[in-house]
């Protein structure tokens, strides 16, 4: 079959019926045959665009060629020269505004299916075994502490390894993988994946040190002063926002951040099999719109509940969650409350939740996100009968390592300022990057956020010169 008449392949996954009750990952992946067919779309352009719109520089012409030339392996290690975390990429970027954006076949088809690719090269390589570390040059001498085990982390530690400096992370949680393990469904993201890709980030030579909490246990100075020669601060943004309505501190309203880490952290859907219990509950209603919503709207649906409420203040347009989890979503009976904002939680005399009060919106003029202001409607005011109500409408920085570090600057939210083009921060040695910086974004802004640190660190620890910035492009005429 002629390249331009093959369409982007479908991944095989399961029945909306059977995974909305189960834990299981929905997608199954690609099998060989469809994975060389969906490699044979790409047209493996001399300047491609899908490179400059992925955040950790992966070569992807190079790694889709030899998945079509049957390479599997070949696909895997090329991908971990630029991604230590190519299974976990491949399952949870939001490639459709990134590398799949830019792609010349989307222009007139649809895309070719990079992450899709990138999952199945990386699956390949972990279930036949062939994961195998590269040979890590002799030690520089140098030593750099890590502060905190999520992407951005991760991805600091394992470059540089890879540029022969001694790495330790300090991570605060009793696991590996920051937002990977605790905020990330277990239908989504396998926690066995991320535990695999820790596995080859420790190949490399990381030592992680558990239940490690900076700025308690240790603070940065004190962590210069043992003798690391930089730190890299990837603490994440842990600090769940509420809507400051009355009736939130019922029985019965979480955070998402609580909701999905008792879920998903420490197993409560496998109670009592795992102690961490977890309400059981009938009627939920979850304040949001993005992907975390909609990881706690199906984990509430797969726990048990009879319905479940998606209640977002704008339309469907303007929802930032990936088009494949509102797709997801929806298939599995998510009920979507679109233009409606709760004003009050109401309890019983038990102080346990029982309704919610909310009001009907329309969109009026954009606001500074570029999105049209949500405008309440006099008098289309509503009760919904819940009992549960999970708050996922973003989170603030974690502020415990900025507290406790002297000459640390941050910005009006909590957030550390660092320099985009080096990761620096305001204090000598110390680079920050992920959603301590930019705020809740993705794994893969975070992952690239480390990227640029590591070099940076890796020419401060060496004495190297940070090279001159590249003059910006004058105006257009």
């Amino acid at each position: 079959m002629p390249r331009e008449k093959i369409p982007r392949q479908k991944m095989p996954e399961q029945a909306p019926e059977e995974r909305r009750r189960n834990f299981q990952e929905v997608p199954y992946g690609f099998t060989p045959e469809l994975a060389q067919l969906e490699a044979s779309r790409c047209i493996f352009c001399k300047k491609p665009k899908c490179i400059e719109g992925c955040p950790v520089e992966i070569d992807i012409p190079a790694f889709v060629k030899l998945i079509r030339d049957g390479d599997f392996l070949g696909a895997a290690r090329k991908l971990k020269e630029a991604n230590a975390l190519p299974a976990i990429c491949g399952r949870v970027c939001p490639q459709e505004e990134q590398c799949e954006v830019r792609c010349v076949i989307g222009i007139k088809d649809e895309p070719v299916a990079i992450g899709r690719l990138e999952r199945f090269a990386a699956d390949f390589e972990r279930l036949n075994n062939l994961v195998e570390a590269p040979e890590i040059p002799p030690w520089t001498g140098k030593r750099a502490a890590v502060v905190g085990c999520g992407p951005a982390g991760l991805t600091v530690a394992g470059e540089l390894a890879k540029l022969g400096h001694k790495v330790t992370i300090f991570e605060a949680l009793h696991q590996p993988g920051g937002v990977l393990m605790y905020g990330i469904p277990e239908f989504r993201l396998p926690k066995a994946i991320v535990e695999a890709e820790v596995d080859y980030v420790k190949k490399l030579g990381v030592e992680i040190v558990y239940n490690a909490v900076v700025g308690r246990y240790q603070t940065v100075d004190e962590l210069l002063a043992e003798g690391y020669d930089s730190v890299f601060l990837g603490t994440g943004a842990g600090l769940p926002y509420f809507m400051n309505i009355p009736g939130e501190n019922l029985n019965g309203v979480y955070s998402a951040n609580e909701y999905l880490t008792r879920s998903n952290l420490m197993r409560a859907y496998r109670f009592p099999e795992f102690d961490t219990p977890i309400a059981v509950s009938k009627k939920v209603a979850v304040l949001g719109g993005g992907n975390v919503a909609m990881d706690a709207a199906r984990t509430a649906l797969r726990l048990g509940a009879d319905e479940v409420h998606i209640v977002y203040r704008r339309s469907r347009n303007e929802m930032p969650a990936r088009i494949e989890e509102i797709h997801h979503a929806e298939e599995e009976g998510i009920q979507f409350q679109l233009l409606t904002n709760p004003t009050e939680i109401l309890g019983d005399d038990q102080g346990w939740v029982k309704g919610m009060k909310c009001i009907r919106m329309e969109l009026g003029e954009p606001d500074g996100s570029g999105r049209r202001r949500p405008v309440p409607i006099p008098g289309s005011e509503f009760l919904m009968e819940v009992d549960t109500v999970v708050v996922s409408i973003g989170n603030g920085a974690n502020p415990l390592v900025p507290q406790t570090t002297p000459g640390l600057e941050t910005n009006k939210w909590g957030n550390i300022i660092a320099d985009k083009n080096t990761a620096a921060t305001s204090k000598p040695g110390v680079y920050a990057g992920g959603d301590i910086v930019i705020g809740a974004a993705t794994v893969i802004l975070a992952m690239g956020a480390g990227k640029v640190a590591a070099r940076a660190m890796h020419r401060y620890m060496m004495g190297i010169p940070e090279p001159a910035p590249e003059p910006e492009a004058p105006p257009a005429a």
